[in-house]
């Protein structure tokens, strides 16, 4: 049987290179962040419905925080121990789901 190839973790220049393209999230190697707030909470509950279909067709899943009317969102590949390649897909993905115009916070 052969081996599962997981993906290699970002290295600090690719994170940072992968973060210019992606404003609205924040991060370091262990995890890239984005909060996105909605009308209510249902908005925020579909909006996460939306997602989670996202991941799935990824076999990528974000950890996940609702509170409220925010979902607070980190990508972060845990086999590899950092973020990689799959983390700023989901990212660009989920901002293509969820524009929004907020600039990162530091």
């Amino acid at each position: 049987m052969a081996a599962v190839s997981r993906p290699a973790p970002l290295t600090p220049d690719e994170l940072s290179a992968a973060l210019s393209g992606l404003p609205l999230w924040s991060g370091d190697g262990g995890g890239i962040r984005r909060s996105i707030g909605f009308p209510g909470f249902p908005d925020a509950v579909a909006a996460l419905v939306r997602i989670a279909f996202v991941a799935e067709q990824l076999d990528h899943h974000p950890d996940v925080d609702l509170r409220w009317r925010t979902l607070h969102l980190t990508l972060v590949t845990h086999s590899a121990g950092g973020v990689t390649a799959l983390d700023a897909d989901l990212a660009r993905r989920v901002d293509t789901l969820f524009p929004g115009d907020s600039p990162r916070r530091s």
